[in-house]
């Protein structure tokens, strides 16, 4: 075979995405032929071609290009590849024909040395594999979310941004206890997505949905595995069950001197988004958006005062199938 070496760039993105949270075939069949068509010049194939090669063919073609790009010499300490490989299958539901592809010799070990301070959580996570210590207390140490232990499906980027907050502030960490929260884009991707994910992943699935969502509800709960749970809002939509002062606080403290607002404001007969889209227009202000108004709810979280029941509740039961799977985590 004749190749050019992968670059840094490549090098690092190769390994980030061989270590997020995605299902590992998906993950892993994906690099392996990028690598392949992007550095390999002769034979040259294009990706559509890539499909009649066998798993395992695709993987020793994809270390070679991978290991021969680095400047170190490769050191053939395969501890990183034997826990990524345990890793997968103890979250994924993977056949033999993947674990072809997680059978690998790729050099993680000098790999990561390419790696800077300013990481993801998942590449500081892969830095903490070389090492014989414990996975689950390194991320509760260091805050690394991996290894994954729940998954939380909810609708939209308010729930993203504002949960784990709220969360914290209840003394649950996300990040510490390997919670991993997926915003689907709408309530009928989130039914698409659990479908998906419920087929292969082994780890608890929690699903947050808005209170108009109640047939999606049922058609997830159609197809509800015993660990998963679903949960309805009990009105509207996320925004609606935060604290009416939590609200005034984030926009009197946006404002400043140009404006402010009271109770009165709040208390209409509409769900909050739509109050909130006329408090925007009519003190003048930016386009209200989801995303950055609860990036600004976010930053006026205090204490526990600050959460509405709901949402204790809601972390409450996230809390509990967590712990549940973090009990089986060696």
């Amino acid at each position: 075979m004749k190749y050019k070496p992968l670059t840094e760039k490549q090098i690092i993105i190769s390994i980030d995405r061989l270590t997020r949270f995605k299902p590992t075939e998906e993950k892993y069949l994906r690099v392996f032929k990028d690598i392949i068509v992007s550095n390999l010049i002769e034979p040259k194939y294009k990706k559509n071609d890539l499909d009649y090669f066998s798993y395992a063919e695709l993987r020793d073609i994809a270390t070679e290009i991978f290991n021969s790009s680095l400047q170190e010499d490769n050191t053939n300490d395969l501890t990183i590849n034997l826990r990524l490989k345990d890793y997968e299958n103890e979250i994924f539901i993977n056949n033999s024909q993947v674990n072809d592809l997680l059978e690998n010799k790729l050099d993680y070990k000098s790999a990561i040395n390419l790696l800077k301070q300013d990481i993801p959580q998942n590449l500081k996570w892969l830095k903490c594999l070389q090492e014989p210590i414990d996975i689950k207390e390194q991320r509760e140490e260091k805050q690394l979310l991996f290894p994954i232990s729940c998954v939380v499906i909810v609708e939209g980027i308010t729930e993203e941004i504002l949960l784990p907050e709220f969360s914290k502030k209840l003394n649950y960490d996300f990040n510490k206890y390997g919670v991993k929260i997926i915003p689907a884009g709408g309530k009928n991707q989130v039914v698409k997505l659990y479908y998906s994910l419920s087929e292969i992943l082994k780890l608890p699935i929690f699903v947050l949905l808005d209170k108009d969502a109640f047939e999606n509800s049922e058609l997830i709960n159609s197809k509800l595995r015993a660990q998963d749970k679903v949960y309805l809002l009990n009105s509207g939509e996320f925004e609606d069950i935060l604290p009416k002062e939590l609200i005034i606080n984030t926009i009197n403290s946006d404002l400043q001197n140009f404006a402010s607002i009271t109770i009165s404001d709040l208390n209409r007969e509409e769900p909050m988004v739509k109050i909130l889209e006329d408090i925007f227009k009519e003190k003048g202000l930016h386009e209200f958006k989801k995303s950055e108004f609860a990036t600004l709810v976010k930053s006026q979280i205090g204490s526990v005062d600050d959460i509405s029941d709901e949402i204790k509740y809601i972390v409450l039961n996230i809390k509990n199938i967590s712990n549940e799977e973090n009990k089986s985590l060696i």
